[in-house]
């Protein structure tokens, strides 16, 4: 990850998943953004927020 912040699109490259898919876990609060001169931004550190959150909820489902 060598970015500041990403793009919606960008963001679903990265994570593996859908633009809309994204924007559905910014409505819900579940991934970090900022919105910047009409632009939608998401920081580098959101998405690694966004993977260990998902790593420690699938250990808590699985133990």
């Amino acid at each position: 990850m060598d970015k500041l912040f990403y793009r919606p699109k960008d963001a679903a490259t990265v994570l593996g998943m859908s633009r809309t898919a994204v924007f559905r876990l910014i409505k819900t609060g579940e991934l970090r953004s900022i919105k910047h001169n009409g632009y939608r931004l998401i920081p580098g550190t959101a998405l690694l927020d966004y993977a260990h959150a998902l790593e420690t909820q699938a250990s808590e489902e699985v133990a």
